[in-house]
């Protein structure tokens, strides 16, 4: 059965990647939740999808142009207004102190394909192993040198390339670099790609998935994840097909 993993914690009701959304998603009953990581001023590992605080929080300005102290007075649950309280944007730190004795599996995006963040993979992986946490965690990047890097820093991670167009040959390509997981968007794929990257011997996480349909399907092509914002949705759906 496919793994349920909720994009950026339970984003399709609660303020995405905050702890509020990775405790929802947990008890939506989530297999697995996928986050981003960039490096603040000071070298914190920070949980935020954009590289700039604008649209997520209150705030305005690049996460790399603030210490994780300035961070972390920023509202990252005002995009939801009156909805919830202050929700400050997290560290991968507090996060892993979340998951540290759950068997959830984390998907860890790091965000170094717009702004190169010098030696952000080896902080990644020094706070994972730091948490014994090796067997749950998936490394993922769209920039593919980033993820190759993770592997070979850390052979005992499994890691994923992030696309989202029609790459020629992908089950080749990432057995050929050594990775285990594609990435693929759901639209970049149709029942022929899936085979072959199957045949291939390479897993598939695929994102972002929100009808009912797709992830039916999905579940059916025994894709091994789905990244979903909807993780209560797809629950339900793939409890109808057990």
């Amino acid at each position: 059965m496919s793994l349920i993993i909720a994009h950026r914690g339970f984003s399709g009701r609660y303020p995405e990647n905050t702890m509020l959304a990775f405790r929802k998603a947990i008890e939506a009953g989530c297999d697995g939740i996928e986050l981003d990581v960039h490096l603040a001023k000071d070298g914190t590992l920070i949980v935020m999808h954009d590289e700039r605080v604008d649209r997520t929080t209150n705030g305005t300005g690049e996460i790399r142009g603030m210490t994780a102290q300035e961070l972390r007075r920023l509202d990252a649950g005002a995009v939801m207004p009156g909805k919830f309280p202050f929700e400050p944007i997290p560290t991968l730190e507090e996060y892993f102190e979340l998951v540290k004795n759950l068997p959830i599996v984390t998907n860890i995006e790091l965000k170094n394909s717009v702004i190169w963040y010098e030696g952000m993979e080896e902080k990644v992986i020094r706070l994972v192993r730091a948490y014994r946490l090796e067997d749950r965690i998936i490394f993922s990047s769209f920039n593919h040198e980033s993820a190759a890097l993770c592997r070979a820093l850390a052979p005992e991670i499994p890691c994923g390339f992030l696309y989202d167009c029609w790459l020629l040959h992908a089950g080749v390509y990432a057995r050929q670099n050594g990775v285990q997981y594609l990435h693929p968007s759901f639209y970049s794929l149709n029942d022929e790609v899936i085979d072959g990257i199957h045949s291939e011997g390479v897993g598939l996480n695929v994102w972002t998935v929100n009808d009912e349909d797709v992830m039916r399907h999905l579940a059916e092509k025994n894709v091994h994840g789905i990244i979903t914002n909807h993780p209560d949705r797809c629950r339900e759906v793939l409890r109808s097909l057990a």
